[in-house]
């Protein structure tokens, strides 16, 4: 029997490992931390039996994934939750852009804009499942629907800004530059419309869903998916180099980029090596979580119904407080991503006080405090805010780099730019073999990026097992 080391336990890792173990390779999962999950983590806090999610939150792109499916993780206990509202967009004037499953419940919505609405997300989102074996992949290849992504890419290329220039309302502008916005890069740059394209694409074929119970759950269905078919899963072994791991065929990394020289050393051939050692991280994440009696009580109505709100204010406003955040600088005003799952999973809540997520846009590594600017940010938007704010929880730039793959507090694993967006961490059609043969990366600084999708480990998955001779069962 082949046999396979996985080192690292985030999604990526987890999936990675489940399609080898289903194709019949023994596998061992090395993790360092105490627990699996890596970004997909669910934790008690605040409140006593308040259910809080560590970093992944919503799902637009994990509801749909295609590995997730194949996986069958429902049969291990994972269900999805859908919000009657996706995702809102306050401004100032009480209006928001509210983006409903739909296309056309959204396009209602948005008035003058509802035509154009139609026409860059209605035939993408029906066609959705067969778009997806496109785009969430690498870039360079031949592709399987090359009408299908040349419809979805032609508008994905252009800069976030550009794009948000053909909307004739602020809601339109607002609700499209706030999804781009979840890159955590400048809207004025080539692709930035790209992430934001997939996300609503994805968010009208399958919503914009979270995992009852926390995203937790679906860390632990991957682990009974592996439990079953026979793999191993160590928690707090640290892996300092490949020479300390078990002799194995194939070896799959759930790491950043940069670790791979010093782990894999003079093995590493000099221009991967120069390549990783290169990778560069991006903005961070100061997140606060709040303990909220009530609820948030936003001034427009629909960020009530929300799974998820942006605040941020207007599209100009929103894209001044990207390029700030890129040129090292903290925003008066930064772009904040408010998470209400209670919403749609009520068991999270106690009694009537909920969990509230929400994390800003900072600068790398940034040192500071946030929680009052967030805290502010919210209160702009929902007046009494504060007073119904009944205890808080802050992870800082520092706590998320606590996560090896979080360097600078980058939940990303990566900045994603035009060459990491392309490319991956170096430019090769390949971009998950390492050029040390048996060796694969799976993170999420691999196309096509992060969230809890585990795409990235599908295909690094598919890599290794094409080393071993075996047929992928995905």
């Amino acid at each position: 029997m082949s046999t396979a080391t996985v080192v690292g336990a985030g999604p990526n890792g987890l999936v990675a490992a489940a399609v080898l173990a289903r194709a019949g390779v023994e596998v061992t999962v090395l993790e360092a931390g105490p627990e699996i999950g890596g970004g997909t983590r669910t934790v008690e806090g605040i409140v006593p039996g308040l259910v809080i999610d560590h970093c992944s939150a919503v799902h637009p792109m994990a509801v749909g994934s295609t590995v997730l499916r194949e996986l069958g993780l429902d049969r291990y206990g994972l269900r999805w939750r859908l919000p009657e509202v996706d995702c809102a967009h306050p401004l100032d004037d009480g209006e928001a852009g509210v983006l409903y499953r739909s296309v056309e419940d959204t396009a209602a919505g948005l008035g003058a804009d509802g035509r154009l609405w139609r026409a860059l997300f209605g035939s993408p989102s029906r066609h959705y499942d067969a778009l997806a074996e496109d785009v969430l992949g690498p870039l360079l290849g031949v592709p399987r629907h090359p009408l299908l992504l040349a419809r979805f890419g032609a508008p994905a290329v252009l800069p976030a800004d550009v794009l948000a220039r053909a909307f004739r309302t602020e809601r339109g502008r607002a609700l499209f530059l706030g999804t781009a916005a979840h890159a955590f890069r400048p809207l004025n740059r080539p692709l930035s419309s790209a992430i934001g394209m997939g996300i609503l694409t994805a968010g009208h074929r399958h919503g914009w869903g979270v995992a009852e119970g926390g995203s937790q759950a679906i860390a632990d269905a991957l682990a009974a998916v592996l439990a079953e078919h026979g793999a191993k899963i160590e928690t707090g072994v640290l892996v300092r180099s490949a020479a300390e791991l078990p002799p194995s065929d194939v070896t799959v990394w759930d790491v950043g980029p940069d670790q791979l020289p010093s782990l894999l050393g003079d093995r590493l051939p000099g221009r991967v090596a120069w390549a990783y050692r290169r990778f560069r991280y991006g903005p961070a994440a100061y997140k606060v979580d709040f303990a909220v009696h009530g609820g948030v009580p936003w001034a427009a109505e629909p960020a009530r119904r929300a799974g998820t709100v942006h605040v941020v204010g207007s599209a100009a406003e929103n894209a001044l407080a990207e390029r700030e955040v890129h040129a090292g600088r903290m925003p008066q005003r930064p772009f904040v991503l408010v998470g209400q799952q209670y919403l749609a999973d009520p068991g999270r809540s106690v009694g009537d006080v909920h969990p509230v997520y929400a994390y800003a846009h900072v600068p790398h590594g940034y040192p500071g405090d946030a929680t009052d600017v967030i805290t502010g940010q919210i209160e702009r938007f929902a007046p009494g805010f504060r007073d119904r704010v009944v205890g808080t929880l802050v992870t800082d730039p520092a706590a998320f780099a606590a996560n090896p793959n979080f360097v600078g507090g980058n939940i990303l694993t990566g900045a994603k730019d035009v060459p990491r967006l392309v490319f991956g961490p170096r430019p090769t059609l390949r971009p998950y073999d390492t050029g040390v043969p048996g060796h694969f990366l799976c993170s999420a600084a691999t196309p096509p990026g992060p969230g809890a999708h585990g795409m990235c480990g599908a295909y690094a998955a598919r890599r290794a097992l094409a080393h071993l001779g075996i047929a992928a069962p995905y």
